[in-house]
């Protein structure tokens, strides 16, 4: 750790601020663009880039990944997994935004706003998780509902969520964006219906569950944007907890966050209508939290944009706490 100090206190004398070497490797994806555009008015980073021809060359981005402070990887999993044992650096700190490392316990798993553990986590780890899209939005209603006690670990979880079609990749979103598309697409469409998403181990490890929940998302005809939802039977409460406690332990659980906000109990304040639109919160690293229903059964939501809190926004947070900076940099 001495060297990587004397290495950025010589940053500081050579340029008069801290800056930091960045490479993203798998920039052409979603993700990826979205991190490089939201770098585009820092002038604290410089961007490594690699050549389009060897950007699948293994010699070529192990030379940029050693060379960066932090490497981004917006690849598929394989992928992320062979980029990641490229770095030999033990000073270069990787962010990794695919499914591969997020139920590693040597990796940090990169949503600080639930426990004070996983933001010190986060502040000292070379290797950060970035969480999915769906799992962010579960994972924030499930975690504070296990650790009050209000639901047991062994809670019959079912989890009802609908994105934009962004989150299902430049495939998807060439076919929701062909003028001669298949008339299906203008429906929301029920997937995962193997009930083996990628998702669900994290989900179910990070919330403290015993069992996967069944989860049962929904792609939908707009671009951006996202709601996750969980049901609780207040008969099947392991801490018997009216809606409005329950509201009242989610807004203690989440006061002191930035970038989580718990609205008005039956979304007083926020919701100008009896309705929680999906794609409010676009561009934004925002998420809300919402809990209504009724005392025999609540219901919580997350609202959230899935290429900002739930990828971009959140993997730029995570770089931001890492470095010692303002989380919100950027964002």
């Amino acid at each position: 750790m001495q060297k990587f100090s004397d290495d950025l206190e010589n940053k500081k004398l050579y340029y008069g601020f801290m800056t930091y070497k960045i490479f993203i490797d798998g920039k052409e994806g979603t993700t990826g663009l979205k991190i490089f555009e939201r770098f585009s008015n820092r002038n604290d980073l410089e961007i490594l880039t690699i050549d389009e021809e060897k950007r699948k060359d293994p010699v070529e981005k192990a030379k940029l990944i050693n060379a960066s402070d932090y490497t981004f990887l917006c690849l598929p999993d394989a992928a992320a997994i062979e980029s990641a044992k490229l770095c030999t650096n033990p000073n270069t700190v990787i962010i990794d935004a695919s499914t591969a490392h997020r139920t590693n316990p040597d990796w940090a798993y990169g949503f600080p706003e639930l426990d004070k553990a996983f933001r010190e986590k986060i502040q000292t780890s070379n290797r950060i998780a970035n969480p999915g899209c769906y799992a962010s939005g579960s994972i924030a209603i499930l975690y504070p509902l296990i650790k009050s006690g209000i639901i047991a670990k062994d809670y019959p979880v079912n989890i009802h969520a609908v994105s934009g079609y962004s989150g299902a990749g430049k495939k998807a979103i060439a076919q929701y964006q062909d003028p001669k598309r298949n008339p299906e697409l203008d429906s929301p469409r029920l997937y995962a219906l193997t009930q083996a998403h990628k998702h669900l181990p994290e989900i179910k490890l990070i919330s403290g569950l015993d069992y996967e929940p069944i989860f049962n998302p929904y792609v939908c005809d707009y671009y951006q944007g996202m709601t996750v939802t969980v049901g609780i039977h207040s008969r099947l409460m392991a801490k018997k907890a009216s809606a409005q406690a329950v509201w009242e332990m989610f807004n203690e659980h989440y006061k002191d966050c930035r970038f989580v906000k718990v609205a008005g109990f039956m979304g007083e304040g926020t919701l100008t209508e009896a309705f929680i639109p999906a794609n409010t919160l676009t561009n934004t690293n925002q998420m809300q939290i919402f809990v209504y229903g009724n005392d025999e059964r609540v219901i919580i939501t997350s609202r959230f944009d899935n290429l900002g809190k739930g990828a971009s926004g959140a993997a730029v947070q995570c770089m931001n706490i890492r470095m010692g900076l303002d989380e919100g940099l950027g964002l």
